[in-house]
């Protein structure tokens, strides 16, 4: 694994390099929010900021997704090829809390049995470059209580840490590492700066405030399904959907054919568990009728079917829910209640 130094005034460069060959996404003011976008030509992305409004799952699991056309005519089917070209693709600033969602996101869609190839192309041709979290959080976060860290790697092909005047670039995979010839001649990371870097991971681990480790609660989970928690946190929801679009790891999509005469095409949709269309089967049998199922869902969902799937929680602590419910649902409120059953 290469460790090197890059001069903060060199990063801008940098990344228009990479814009020549790839197309480059990362975080940019836009109003009053921080948005993970495309980033204009020339245009430099913030390195000083929380996190951004949106998850940057996007760019691998897209709000709206062309899977297949099809033509019918004279009773036959005719398949076409996806006008969408998935093209080489940089994320740039992604902070550790969504890196690690991608992770999270491959035991799903990248399983050795069940592969999504439309996720499978996009994850192959996308290069993650994180931006480790060394000052204090927002009042959201709480990364450090899903298992996860400020400073965590995982997920990252290449990590930066902000070391004062300069970036350490650890280059942590081989798609990393395929790019560091781009980055130009950088001196390597010599000890101080290695040294400053486990300063920082050690200042900055946050225990996670005083949440308490959320796994704790999946043995809990696993006997209140009927319990009367569950008619306590719901009454105020609105059934907007902003805490699972806005989340990075939930994946749940709808699938639609819209046809125009004999052409038509197969779209991918998110979609919601927040939502009462969600499980409405053609019968009209609901089995999540009121808001109260919904919510179970959600948390049974991150924090109890997830591990038993997996061995992971469905959660990264990015705070994206807490912070934009419209009505305060507080996650973390729900945790610690399930906590003290």
């Amino acid at each position: 694994m290469e460790k090197r130094l890059i001069k903060k005034d060199l990063l801008p460069g940098l990344i228009g390099g990479l814009a020549a060959e790839a197309a480059v996404y990362g975080p940019a003011q836009e109003g009053d929010y921080v948005i993970f976008r495309a980033l204009r030509p020339g245009e430099e992305p913030l390195v000083e900021f929380a996190n951004t409004r949106n998850a940057p799952k996007q760019f691998l699991f897209p709000p709206r997704e062309e899977l297949m056309r099809y033509t019918r005519l004279d009773g036959d089917l005719t398949l076409a090829d996806r006008q969408e070209q998935v093209q080489e693709t940089v994320l740039f600033g992604v902070r550790p809390c969504d890196a690690r969602s991608f992770v999270l996101m491959d035991m799903v869609f990248d399983q050795e049995k069940y592969g999504d190839p439309y996720y499978i192309e996009r994850r192959q041709k996308t290069t993650i470059i994180t931006l480790a979290c060394v000052h204090p959080p927002s009042a959201a976060c709480f990364c450090a209580a899903v298992e996860g860290s400020p400073t965590s790697p995982e997920g990252a092909d290449i990590m930066l840490t902000d070391l004062g005047e300069v970036y350490l670039a650890e280059f942590l995979t081989a798609k990393g590492e395929r790019w560091l010839p781009r980055f130009g001649d950088l001196p390597a990371a010599d000890a101080a700066a290695l040294a400053r870097q486990k300063d920082i991971a050690l200042q900055n681990s946050w225990e996670g405030r005083t949440l308490k480790p959320t796994r704790e609660i999946k043995p809990i989970l696993d006997r209140i399904f009927d319990h009367p928690f569950w008619d306590t946190i719901h009454s105020k929801c609105l059934q907007c959907g902003t805490c699972t679009y806005l989340c990075p790891t939930c994946h749940c999509f709808d699938i639609s054919d819209e046809t125009k005469g004999n052409d038509g095409v197969r779209i991918r949709n998110w979609d919601s568990c927040m939502y009462p269309l969600f499980t409405l089967a053609t019968s009209g049998h609901n089995p999540r009728p009121t808001q109260k199922e919904r919510w179970r869902q959600r948390v049974m969902h991150k924090f109890k079917f997830f591990v038993d799937n997996f061995g992971n929680l469905a959660c990264v602590g990015c705070g994206r829910c807490v912070k934009h419910c419209p009505v305060n649902i507080d996650i973390r409120k729900v945790i610690s209640d399930i906590a003290a059953l």
